[in-house]
């Protein structure tokens, strides 16, 4: 997504989004995997768990913007909204996937993303545990991790029979959604489940071709937006429209493959 922001404050505003990852890698690594490790539920009709790490994860990068970016909005999962007088807004998940970080896997990840009223323009995809890194927007899009720094870009085009489509849970958003999905996972090679923001990371590192979710809110997705269309990718909802405020998305590798799934999508 392109920005009116001058370049003369991109690497100020790349520097803050790096600082906000390195304070919620330490936070939450504080915690994973450690005896006792417990989480509350914000919800009672299911389990949508929060955790001490989730909460001092997203205290510590506010402090950071509280001192220097006290001008922008912050709009966190833990702490809501917080306007501001800029015309940006940082949108902060200090842990996608609660649940995996309860269960010990390293497929959950801390999302930033810095936005304006178009939506996304600067992504990270951070995952503490594996030191993995990846980010996109402002003329970036590279990863950074155990296996060195390079870039990121999303996988050529190829038939839906050959794709690899991942997803949060089997059971996708709503009965009828959930149906929509499963015609489409019929159609693919090969689908996985429970990865959260990692699949996005995946997608973009040219691994997988597609993420199909639904039920979203914008800090599950707007990192992954701007990580993935820096690397050549497309996120859309279901039929093709924005899909930065969340509910069904639909991310893909390349225009071929997004428009063949809308296609099974949209029944």
């Amino acid at each position: 997504m392109t920005s009116d922001l001058p370049e003369t404050e991109h690497a100020g505003l790349i520097a803050v989004a790096h600082a906000l990852a390195d304070v919620a890698r330490t936070e939450t690594l504080k915690h994973f995997r450690s005896p006792g490790l417990d989480a509350e539920t914000k919800e009672t009709a299911r389990f949508d768990p929060v955790t001490v790490a989730d909460r001092a994860a997203e205290t510590a990068m506010r402090a950071i913007l509280a001192a220097r970016r006290p001008q922008d909005g912050i709009l966190g999962e833990e702490y809501g909204a917080l306007a501001g007088t800029s015309g940006l807004t940082w949108v902060l998940d200090p842990i996608d996937g609660t649940r995996g970080y309860l269960s010990g896997t390293p497929t959950w990840g801390v999302l930033v993303s810095l936005a304006d009223a178009s939506g996304p323009l600067f992504g990270v995809i951070d995952q503490p545990f594996i030191g993995e890194r990846f980010v996109g927007g402002f003329g970036l899009a590279e990863v950074s991790g155990p296996q060195g720094r390079h870039a990121l870009t999303t996988r050529a085009p190829r038939p839906l029979t050959e794709a690899i489509l991942f997803s949060t849970f089997p059971e996708v958003g709503t009965p009828a959604e959930g149906a929509a999905f499963a015609g489409l996972a019929r159609r693919v090679r090969l689908v996985r489940y429970g990865m959260d923001c990692y699949a996005y990371a995946l997608l973009a590192a040219g691994q997988i071709d597609l993420v199909v979710e639904a039920g979203l809110q914008p800090y599950d997705v707007q990192a992954p937006i701007a990580v993935i269309e820096a690397a050549g990718g497309i996120v859309t909802d279901w039929q093709g429209g924005p899909a930065h405020q969340g509910g069904r998305v639909l991310a893909a590798a390349n225009a071929e493959i997004h428009a063949a799934a809308m296609a099974v999508l949209a029944g």
